[in-house]
């Protein structure tokens, strides 16, 4: 079922556009996730050249924790499944995301994901990179 969940966020939240093609029925609900063409912070989307490969990953950060800062050096969308999210980026921006909202992640932007809810924060998330690329790249914290 968790991957299920997870093929049917992939497919709304990077096939937006495709879904509009589904008739609406009494069994079938359609909701845009996500369509944009610029990441959080406005910076425009750009796909890397090269062998096509996307790689999904479920991340779940405890209450209180944080990824620590990174950078991800290709395209990727997130999906809130569960608990409250910050996103900081090293020039001070911050996104607050709850369960069930989608974002365009940030592109070479140091930042980092910390839980400022109660409950774990369970993300699925869909990096649009090339084959034996790097989806998530550490950073050490400034001076």
């Amino acid at each position: 079922m968790k991957m299920q969940s997870a093929i049917v966020a992939l497919a709304l939240v990077l096939g937006v556009r495709g879904a509009a093609a589904l008739d609406a029925s009494t069994t079938v609900q359609v909701t845009p996730l996500l369509k944009t063409t610029t990441t959080w912070n406005g910076a425009p989307l750009a796909y890397p050249s090269g062998p096509a490969q996307v790689t999904a990953l479920q991340i779940e950060i405890a209450p209180g924790g944080e990824t620590g800062w990174h950078r991800h050096p290709v395209p990727s969308f997130a999906f809130v499944l569960q608990g409250t999210l910050e996103v900081t980026t090293e020039a001070g921006l911050v996104n607050h995301l709850e369960a069930g909202q989608a974002l365009a992640e940030v592109v070479n932007t140091v930042h980092n994901g910390r839980n400022v809810g109660t409950v774990p924060v369970k993300l699925a998330v869909f990096y649009a990179g090339t084959v034996g690329q790097a989806v998530s790249e550490k950073v050490p914290p400034a001076p």
